[in-house]
């Protein structure tokens, strides 16, 4: 089987088309057609062509996550979730089974994606740290619960809150600054507050101070 043509796609001026024997085969990366030496001329057995394929499907997985990891930072386990979502079984519009990619696949990616530091657990939780404590108050404990559901160890949690200039009093002003008109009964004010994941008595003490 002989590589018969090698050119650039028309939509994604990254992706190359590679026919065999004349006919469409797959696509790669441009990256991915000179680390695999891809030329016209080159014969492969069937097998190579599949494990060729296979880059394929590799390729354009690591993109889609690479422009998902480029967004914002994310951790382990959002990415990984991610690509679950993208890559697993589903249905087309006609009803059929578009069969999802190989696991092995999705590995690979997220290794990558690690080694090459566009993943990291440690930053992406102070990311979150930082950015949730600048929009808007939030307890430790919701803090805490939302770094848990996002996969993050709990040695990192606690070492980043420790580093933090954050304080679960000042996370209650804010709060209350911008609820107090909404809540201007103190018992309905303490009841949100308390869902927010802040103690009782931060709540009294930190009402009181703002009745003064």
């Amino acid at each position: 089987m002989k590589i018969t043509s090698v050119s650039l796609q028309a939509r994604d001026k990254n992706r190359v088309n590679i026919s065999v024997d004349g006919k469409y085969r797959f696509s790669l990366d441009v990256f991915q057609v000179g680390s695999l030496g891809i030329k016209i001329g080159n014969e492969y057995e069937e097998a190579e062509i599949i494990r060729l394929e296979t880059e394929s499907q590799y390729g354009k997985v690591y993109n889609r996550a690479l422009e998902y990891c480029l967004m914002r930072p994310h951790s382990v386990k959002e990415v990984r979730d991610y690509l679950y979502r993208k890559t697993r079984p589903r249905l087309n519009k006609t009803g059929e089974i578009v069969p999802g990619v190989d696991v092995s696949i999705t590995v690979r990616v997220i290794e990558k994606l690690i080694d090459k530091k566009y993943v990291n657990d440690f930053e992406f939780a102070r990311y979150w740290v930082e950015n949730r404590s600048l929009k808007k108050g939030i307890s430790s404990r919701k803090l805490i619960s939302e770094l848990r559901a996002k996969g993050v160890d709990m040695s990192i949690i606690d070492e980043l809150i420790k580093v933090s200039d954050r304080s679960d009093s000042e996370e209650l002003q804010k709060i209350i600054v911008k609820k107090r008109q909404k809540y201007t009964d103190d018992n309905k004010l303490i009841a949100y507050l308390a869902r927010q994941g802040f103690a009782y008595e931060d709540i009294k003490y930190a009402l009181s101070i703002d009745s003064d």
